[in-house]
């Protein structure tokens, strides 16, 4: 039963992948896509779960820092039960607070440049959010 990991922003959606035991999540890729056409991601997203045998998925959940839900949070939830409807996936919201800038410093502490960073910052997000997911589970 393997999981998908989503850090979903309103150009980019980044992408992670548990192993089948559940143990450890790791980044695929990045998709671009149009957040005001779902279209822009449907095919993408349907050969990863189809690809990955993808049974549940975990997608980040923005919350602001005093814990309310904001714009960000409720695009997050209205993204999560798209995926239960359009792939019949059992969804999770996972509170993802401060994730991209924990990737941000890991990517800095790698001494990667910017440019690099750019590139993968989503997807590291979403390894991040699947991994504490897991992690809680264990």
């Amino acid at each position: 039963m393997k999981k998908i990991g989503l850090d979903v922003g309103e150009k980019t959606i980044g992408i992670a992948i548990s192993d089948a035991l559940g143990w450890t999540a790791q980044g695929l890729t990045t998709l671009h896509w149009d957040e005001q056409d779902y279209s822009t991601a449907r095919e993408d997203l349907k050969q990863i779960i189809d690809d990955h045998q993808i049974t549940e998925a975990v997608v980040g959940f923005p919350k602001n820092m005093n814990g309310t839900v904001g714009p960000r949070g409720e695009a997050s939830q209205v993204f999560a039960s798209w995926l239960e409807q359009e792939f019949q996936l059992t969804s999770h919201l996972w509170d993802e607070r401060l994730t991209t800038m924990a990737a941000e410093r890991v990517l800095l502490d790698a001494d990667m440049s910017r440019k690099k960073r750019k590139k993968v910052i989503d997807k590291m997000a979403a390894v991040m959010i699947l991994q504490s997911y897991l992690d809680s589970k264990q």
